[in-house]
């Protein structure tokens, strides 16, 4: 018992193990695949992304002192002087600048490369949305092309059954012509043999007469009625083969625009163009996971465009009190080492002679010129403001771009709902027809019209959750939020 449970559970492990395989080949990617394939190799954010980190080195590069001043000179000829003669001259320089400008130097580049990093978020959320955007978009032709190859299996269904009454109405037509001659003759027959016998009965004659002589005309109505089905039917024959003709064609441009959808979403995962991309065979509807009311504050909370700018504003106010500091003095200390050589003095040797001298120095700059300082202040002062202004300007656009979101998930909300159900009351309607059609109880044109208003709600609801998963994309654009690290 033992042996032939273990049997069993290893058959089945291959058989899931198999499945898994064939599984994984034909769907080998995902939407989280895609994202995180974005997010490394889209040239964008990589792009975006070495910008900050050029921005992180120049954090060091103001912050740090001048380079200190290292002259030297050397005397052709030793100058005399009482104490010998002086052969070279060294002098080394420190210049510092005025308290806080290194500082307030190194506050403004932190914050430029902070705002360099939020416009490297800023990207990557775009690039994201733009991904999912695209995939949804390729996810809606490639069902187009699914149910518009549907619609022509079942015109094909069509055809067969409108050939089916076709083909019978014309052997239905000529025996009931045939019929109808025969009993137009017999009658004839026994009115002429009715008329020649009974002389008395004149009236009655004409009676009969008349009786008979309607049943050629009534056999020519029906004969007509049966040419008139006849040729309906093959007027059915030619409205399917248009129908089918136009699905044919509108395939073939449903699928020139996918290999164009394609290209333009391989473009943001940086590969080539032709890649296969793979949708899911059926679309459930996102969740935003946050109630409509918060949304909004959440964006003005979490943009990284708006907190990009408000970076540069306070990355203007730091320069602004560091060029108010450089228009202090700035401060040098040096050092100044002449070498000397002893010389020989014929009166005795001087204490002094051939002793190397050593002079400390201090050296202040003189900003007397102004108007230098007080136009790079006006300067940050006026940028802040742009600033200012430009972070008020992008709120704006954010509350514009979040009100058309809003009404995308909302009019795609009740589309999702309402085509859904509208579907299935199409399908039983058209479950219907067809039944009625194949009894020939029903015309074609209801079959057809009922039909394309099923593929047509089938279509759309496809396209509402498509939309409605744009929008939940489009408003975790806006809030900052990220499916992918």
């Amino acid at each position: 018992m033992k042996t032939t449970a273990y049997k069993k559970l290893l058959i089945t492990f291959v058989a899931l193990s198999s499945w898994l395989v064939i599984h994984c080949q034909q769907y080998p990617d995902s939407l989280i695949k895609y994202l995180e394939i974005a997010a490394k190799n889209n040239p964008a954010v990589r792009q975006k992304f070495s910008e900050y980190q050029a921005a992180l080195q120049k954090i060091p590069q103001v912050g740090s002192l001048s380079d200190p001043e290292l002259s030297m000179g050397f005397f052709l000829k030793p100058m005399e002087l009482v104490s010998g003669n002086q052969i070279a001259d060294i002098k080394l320089m420190q210049m510092f600048p005025w308290f806080g400008v290194l500082r307030n130097a190194k506050d403004e580049m932190s914050l430029m490369a902070n705002a360099r990093f939020e416009l490297f978020r800023d990207t990557k959320l775009q690039v994201s949305y733009d991904v999912q955007r695209t995939w949804y978009d390729l996810y809606k032709v490639q069902k187009d092309i699914n149910i518009s190859e549907k619609n022509i299996e079942i015109l094909k269904v069509i055809e067969r059954l409108a050939l089916v009454r076709f083909k019978s109405a014309p052997s239905s037509n000529a025996g009931t012509t045939s019929s109808n001659t025969g009993m137009s003759s017999a009658s004839n027959q026994a009115g002429s043999a009715g008329s020649s016998g009974m002389q008395t009965m004149g009236a009655g004659q004409g009676n009969s007469g008349s009786s008979s002589s309607n049943q050629p005309a009534a056999s020519m109505q029906t004969a007509s009625m049966g040419s008139s089905s006849g040729s309906s039917g093959l007027v059915d024959l030619y409205r399917i083969q248009i129908e089918t003709g136009e699905l044919e064609n509108n395939i073939a441009l449903l699928k020139n625009q996918e290999q164009s959808i394609t290209a333009r979403f391989n473009s943001y995962l940086n590969r080539s163009p032709v890649a296969p991309v793979f949708t899911s065979e059926a679309l459930a509807a996102d969740s935003l996971g946050l109630s409509l009311i918060v949304v909004s504050d959440s964006i003005l909370a979490n943009n990284p465009m708006l907190t990009m700018l408000d970076y540069e504003k306070q990355s203007l106010e730091a320069r602004k009190k560091m060029v108010s500091h450089m228009g202090y003095p700035m401060m040098g200390v040096g050092l100044n080492y002449s070498i000397i050589s002893k010389t020989q003095f014929p009166m005795g040797m001087p204490s002094m002679n051939g002793k190397d001298m050593i002079m400390p120095m201090v050296v202040f700059t003189l900003p007397i010129y102004r108007k230098k300082y007080t136009a790079m202040q006006n300067e940050a002062e006026l940028m802040k403001i742009a600033a200012s202004e430009n972070y008020q300007a992008t709120a704006n656009s954010l509350q514009t771009e979040y009100y058309q979101a809003i009404q995308l998930y909302q009019d795609a909300q009740r589309r999702v709902k309402l085509y859904g159900n509208q579907y299935q009351l199409a399908s039983k309607s058209f479950d219907i027809l067809l039944k009625s059609f194949s009894t020939s109880s029903s015309g074609l044109t209801d079959v057809l019209r009922v039909r394309q208003q099923t593929l047509d709600y089938e279509l759309k609801q496809v396209e509402a959750v498509a939309d409605f998963n744009t929008a939940v994309a489009w408003l975790k654009r806006l809030m900052a939020f990220s499916q992918i690290q």
